[in-house]
């Protein structure tokens, strides 16, 4: 099979490399490959800033769906012809992270455990949940990170109900499927990009408003569009000091959802303001199988489909993360199997 191999930090070290496909073990399944999703983490762990302690041998990402084409000995979730999903924390099932506060439990798929741009992989058939009937490959590979992330951090961890006003930072992948769950859910969505087009496009997934946060003090902009209440839920995907405008945008008693690290990796916030507003400010690092599962469930009952900005062959797997360092509207896949 061929497999993107990294073999140290930076672009200019990733290859198309060939070998034997591997073979599914005792409660693995071999998957054959048909899409694979990317985030901005990718980018992240192939520049060496995070997933350290990479082997020679490294295959980035970690979203995925296939088909199953093999099933090793005592394997009875998935049979041969199931399309099915990665998961983004293998082993993560419900419940609580594995690990503890000293050895927290982040050993993610694509780094620092081995990823999925391979043609196949062998995975623990618990590793896995079903693919969503309603999507085709490509759609159902944003899935894993993405859409399970927003869906986490608005409706399990947050209690999302109608009528509430959720931002949505940027129009990535985690961002739009903000949108569209947030108005599934009948609450009222305010999106923020320094792109006046991409706004627009946001407006027509469904975003109630757009802010250009290149023009205006985009908290104040929250603030003035919801008079003077602020919005009961934020997905903060830039993080650093960046925290300080979602906590002015949040409303009493809000929830902030840390998603991502665009903006760096330390947090800064007025203390103040997060105790009188009592706001909540949760670490989301994507989510459990069970929550996975119950997207998917939701994806195909609402109709829900994943905004898809580009699709590359597997051997242009530069030119997507080109794609992907500019900024997409939603996601970048590539293609992998026919």
């Amino acid at each position: 099979m061929k497999y993107w191999n990294l073999t140290g930090a930076g672009r200019e070290r990733l290859e198309v490399a060939e070998g034997d496909a591997p073979v599914a073990g005792y409660g693995e399944v071999l998957v054959k490959v048909a899409s694979v999703s990317l985030n901005y983490r990718d980018m992240l762990v192939i520049g060496g800033q995070i997933g350290v302690g990479r082997p020679d041998r490294f295959t980035p990402a970690s979203d995925m769906c296939g088909a199953v084409v093999a099933c090793g000995p005592g394997v009875t979730r998935f049979a041969v012809g199931d399309r099915v999903l990665s998961t983004y924390v293998p082993g993560w099932i419900d419940g609580r992270t594995p690990g503890t506060a000293s050895r927290p439990g982040v050993q993610t798929m694509g780094g620092p455990r081995q990823g999925v741009l391979a043609e196949y992989v062998a995975l623990p058939a618990e590793w896995l949940v079903a693919a969503p009937a309603s999507l085709d490959d490509a759609q159902a590979s944003t899935l894993p990170i993405a859409g399970v992330t927003a869906w986490y951090s608005l409706i399990e961890k947050g209690g999302l109900r109608a009528g509430q006003t959720v931002v949505a930072q940027g129009t990535g992948g985690v961002a739009l499927f903000g949108v569209q769950i947030a108005k599934a859910h009948g609450a009222r969505v305010i999106v923020t990009s320094s792109d006046d087009a991409k706004l627009e496009r946001a407006k027509a997934l469904g975003a109630d408003i757009g802010i250009n946060r290149l023009k205006t003090d985009w908290a104040q902009a929250v603030l003035a569009a919801t008079d003077g209440v602020g919005a009961d839920h934020i997905l903060e995907i830039a993080a650093g000091p960046g925290l300080t405008k979602s906590v002015h945008a949040a409303a009493l008693h809000a929830q902030i959802a840390v998603i991502g690290v665009i903006e760096g990796l330390e947090l800064t916030a007025p203390v103040v303001e997060v105790l009188t507003k009592q706001v909540t400010i949760r670490g989301i690092w994507v989510a459990h199988r069970r929550a996975a599962e119950d997207f998917v469930r939701a994806v195909d009952t609402l109709g829900l489909e994943p905004v898809i900005d580009a699709e590359y062959a597997f051997e242009d797997l530069q030119q997507a993360l080109d794609h992907l360092e500019r900024g997409p509207f939603g996601k970048v896949v590539v293609r992998v199997g026919a």
